[in-house]
């Protein structure tokens, strides 16, 4: 591979001679001009492959299912090479190859699937509104008590707007479903639409003032 690298060949016609993927070209370039000859050489290990810790799988399926852009990453989706090298530099694991990575994923149930993708907020504290109205939503469903100061009930309104936002295919990893879905896995409950109102309509209009920081309230 150095020596096609060395006469100039692309990535691509490069994994089509090898027989081979585009990403285990680049990683042994990438290898080869990092620690040079020493790369070439094989590293053999003995034994059983290593087990992760439960901690370990939890996050590696956290950053399985985020999406890269929310890490800085300038690249839209996770590949094999690209999440096991983000997992060690940020010290989630010491070591991961791509083939551990991926039955890793196939025993949390994720695989790599077609997603629809939204317009997303500009917002710098978009992360952190998101994590509170999460921890919110959690309050409500009675997954989490309520801390010191924490509401016990919570409302959810929706902004009506002047919004036409379009779903975009794409893929990502997500946990399986239809068949393969896990059975001891609870589905997200659903409330459907219905237009039998036999107790009347209540409309609550919310304005939320910014320069008092304050939620106004009429029912």
């Amino acid at each position: 591979m150095v020596l096609l690298s060395a006469q100039g060949m692309t990535v691509a016609k490069f994994a089509e001679v090898t027989f081979t993927s585009a990403d285990r070209v680049r990683d042994v370039i990438h290898n080869f001009n990092a620690d040079g000859f020493e790369s070439l050489y094989p590293k053999y290990k003995g034994g059983r492959p290593r087990t992760f810790t439960l901690s370990e799988h939890r996050e590696i399926k956290k950053t399985a299912k985020s999406r890269p852009a929310g890490h800085g990453l300038p690249f839209s989706t996770w590949s094999l090479a690209k999440l096991a090298d983000f997992l060690v530099a940020e010290g989630v694991v010491d070591d991961i190859s791509h083939e551990g990575l991926r039955v890793l994923l196939r025993e949390e149930d994720v695989s790599f699937q077609r997603v629809k993708t939204w317009k997303t907020s500009r917002d710098p504290d978009y992360a952190a509104k998101k994590a509170r109205a999460e921890h919110l939503y959690a309050i409500a469903g009675g997954e989490v008590i309520p801390e010191q100061g924490e509401p016990e009930v919570v409302f959810c309104m929706d902004e009506f707007g002047p919004l036409d936002l379009q779903p975009r295919p794409g893929r990502r990893w997500a946990e399986r479903g239809g068949r393969h879905k896990d059975p001891d896995r609870e589905t997200r409950p659903r409330r459907r639409a219905t237009y039998t109102r036999p107790h009347g309509v209540r409309h609550l209009f919310a304005a939320y003032d910014l320069a008092k920081d304050q939620l106004l309230l009429v029912l």
